[in-house]
């Protein structure tokens, strides 16, 4: 058969990506970073929307602030890039998508990165700018956790942490493809291999490395929330395309909220790639997927 070429813009960048990365094995973390910041080029700049560079908890990031949104709605959006990769440079356009969207602010994290710093930091800082909201009065019903990949393990690690930490907790997490499984198990590795231009069984393990190696066992479920135990999570909302080598933790994670009692939507995506909704403005698909999480969204504040 001949080998599958990508068909949009995210598979396309994704492909470039590997293809370079390729040439020089031995890339420093810190050259990846710069090739990660490129991910904000498969979606579309959103129109009446506007950043602002600022801290929260001490976590410096962006605030995103569509035209008309409710500025005592808060999204704390945990970015993806293997916890090591990634920042609120090439998330801000996604957040500002599914803020606009939702009718809410956003603050994308740039909450400090492997390996230099491993687990829990990431979750700590993240904490850190949630208790921050909280102090300044919002209210846990009206702050929505939302992570991608590496960020969708954070932005649920977050939750069960505050949980068992006795806090309140948020009323709504919103998970794009998240990245569970630090054992590097899951069927669709090698079922999706051929399929997803971007994820390699060998590159997530890099990635667990550096963010837990000497600071937890992989089946930890502070780590790996497959894990977990998810009584009195907060509703959820998990989309994950069905060619990606992730797909097994998404739908492992449907799984366990349904049987904890969780009110859960899972939505997949059909024939598209690791955290999709990048494409938002540039894809049909994608911008469908934009509409579904705010309609989850709105729903969600009706049920208050």
């Amino acid at each position: 058969m001949p080998p599958v070429k990508p068909t949009d813009l995210l598979g396309t960048i994704y492909a470039q990506w590997i293809e370079e990365i390729s040439k020089y094995p031995d890339m420093s973390v810190g050259l990846l970073r710069i090739i990660f910041d490129d991910w904000q080029r498969a979606t579309a700049e959103p129109a009446e929307v506007t950043y602002t560079h600022t801290s929260l908890g001490g976590v410096p990031g962006i605030l995103v602030s569509p035209v008309g949104s409710d500025p005592r709605q808060m999204q704390i959006v945990m970015h993806g890039g293997g916890f090591a990769l990634g920042s609120s440079a090439s998330h801000r356009k996604l957040a500002g998508h599914i803020a606009k969207a939702c009718g809410t602010m956003s603050f994308v994290a740039d909450f400090r990165l492997a390996p230099k710093h491993k687990y829990p930091t990431q979750i700590e800082d993240g904490l850190s700018i949630y208790r921050a909201l909280l102090e300044d009065g919002y209210l846990p019903d009206d702050i929505t956790l939302v992570g991608d990949s590496a960020g969708g393990n954070l932005a649920i690690s977050m939750t069960l942490r505050a949980r068992d930490l006795g806090l309140p907790l948020p009323h709504q997490v919103l998970t794009m493809s998240p990245w569970l499984d630090m054992e590097n198990s899951g069927t669709t590795l090698v079922t999706n291999n051929d399929t997803d231009f971007l994820i390699a069984p060998e590159g997530l393990q890099a990635n667990i490395d550096r963010y837990i190696d000497g600071a937890a066992d992989p089946t930890d479920p502070g780590v790996n929330p497959l894990y977990a135990n998810f009584s009195g999570f907060p509703r959820l909302y998990i989309c994950t395309g069905d060619i990606e080598s992730l797909f097994d933790d998404s739908a492992r994670l449907h799984e366990l909220a349904l049987g904890a009692g969780v009110d859960v939507t899972f939505s997949v995506g059909e024939g598209m790639q690791h955290v999709y909704p990048f494409l938002a403005g540039r894809h049909p698909r994608a911008d469908e997927e934009i509409a579904r999480m705010a309609t989850w969204y709105l729903a969600g504040r009706l049920s208050l």
